[in-house]
């Protein structure tokens, strides 16, 4: 067991909680969707709580500390930097054209070859458009910033 992952476990419980709360707002027949959605991640956190604890009765406990040794503390960062304009812009530009830039842009940044980019966009754009917009009929973000030259 890891002491690192104490924290991870806890962090996860965390936002169980933080959704099971914001759940509870909705309509009774919306929350059954997402409370099984809590229910399994809160599910496959406890299975984890449960290995690590069998891992530090056979393995004993270590710090964790010596996974980060690798760390790319500019890799990681630029990626966060992405991601924050990524939720930022979405809702100007719509979910369709920020995830085709923030996607293209991490994965450059990352080095993955064009056409592995391309295959990876088209293969996650239809599985979206299939799952939210044909199956469950949600509405994405369209963006704002079309509107002006409507």
């Amino acid at each position: 067991m890891k002491k690192t992952d104490i924290g991870v476990c806890l962090a996860m419980y965390g936002v169980c909680a933080f959704f099971l709360h914001m759940t509870l707002q909705l309509p009774k027949a919306a929350q059954i969707y997402p409370s099984c959605v809590i229910a399994l991640l809160a599910g496959l956190t406890t299975l984890h709580v449960i290995n690590m604890i069998r891992g530090a009765i056979r393995e004993g406990v270590t710090s964790g500390f010596e996974d980060f040794k690798d760390f790319l503390p500019g890799q990681f960062f630029t990626i966060l930097a992405m991601i924050i304009i990524y939720l930022v812009a979405m809702p100007y530009l719509g979910f369709y054209i920020a995830s085709i830039l923030f996607m293209t842009a991490s994965l450059l940044f990352l080095r993955v070859k064009l056409w592995q980019i391309v295959l990876a966009e088209i293969a996650i754009f239809v599985l979206v458009y299939c799952a939210f917009t044909l199956f469950l009929e949600v509405h994405l973000p369209e963006g704002t910033l079309w509107e002006v030259w409507e």
